[in-house]
């Protein structure tokens, strides 16, 4: 009875004595050849494409053998190498996909850009006082007076209130009849923008 014991004990013991040793190469080696074809299979059904999951596959071995001397034995070997194949393929849907964009986006080509504001501003005095304002009042002025948009959506854009716009508006523009008044003389005291090509939106 004693012996039966014995068997036993031993018996559960080399059951839970790890399969692999973390380092070994021979251990490595038998880990590649019993599980490539069932991590060939999980990539294999994941991608539907043989070529990529073996790529894949590849690469994730690879991976696991730089690994290898860090492994623990706390899950089995098998569910480790499966865990790096699964992120590998993840990896490459990603690429793929982001390629697949990358195509559409040179076949679609370049959209044509807004012409510049500064093409559209008739005097170069207008332009180098634009230049010299805060960029958050300048700002203010081209979205209102080039692009259209209301206080409302500038504000939108900006991310501050309402309020906040109308107030860099009205200092932007006193700063502008301040630089162009020598200029412009008494045509100064009217928007600037307005006045030379920009288009006011309607709150």
């Amino acid at each position: 009875m004693l012996n039966e014991i014995q068997e036993l004990v031993e018996s559960d013991n080399r059951e839970q004595k790890p399969k692999y040793t973390p380092g070994n190469e021979a251990d490595f080696e038998r880990l590649y050849q019993t599980s490539y074809g069932k991590i060939l299979g999980t990539l294999t059904a994941m991608l539907g494409d043989r070529a990529a999951a073996e790529d894949c596959a590849q690469d994730a071995f690879e991976r696991a053998y730089r690994k290898w001397s860090t492994w623990k034995p706390i899950a089995p070997a098998e569910a480790w190498v499966h865990r790096i194949a699964i992120n590998a393929a993840v990896s490459y849907q990603r690429k793929m996909r982001l390629r697949e964009v990358g195509e559409v986006i040179r076949r679609i080509g370049r959209p044509e850009l807004a012409p510049d504001p500064q093409e559209h501003i008739e005097h170069r005095d207008l332009a180098e006082a634009l230049a010299k304002l805060p960029p958050k009042q300048a700002a203010a002025i081209v979205l209102r007076h080039y692009h259209g948009y209301t206080n409302r959506a500038i504000a939108q854009a900006l991310g501050i209130p309402e309020r906040t716009v109308a107030s860099r508006l009205a200092i932007a523009k006193q700063r502008l009849r301040g630089m162009l008044s020598q200029t412009y003389g008494a045509h100064a005291d009217e928007p600037p923008a307005t006045e030379r090509g920009f288009a006011p939106a309607a709150d």
